[in-house]
């Protein structure tokens, strides 16, 4: 795992906590939206690790 992929679940991680956080302590919806952007994130996250799995298994497999 690189460490931009790393730091993409660790970003992941903190805007769905932030967005929960706020939106427990505040009761507005509003901070939904950075559990939204968190999701879109991790779907990021996920399809940037399947492209460099499959990178790094074409090359060792030439």
């Amino acid at each position: 795992m690189s460490g931009a992929l790393k730091a993409a679940w660790g970003l992941t991680a903190f805007v769905i906590l932030a967005g929960a956080a706020g939106w427990l302590i505040t009761g507005r919806a509003v901070f939904a939206v950075f559990i939204v952007l968190g999701v879109l994130t991790a779907v990021g996250a996920l399809l940037t690790g399947r492209s460099e799995r499959a990178a790094t298994k074409e090359e060792h497999n030439p």
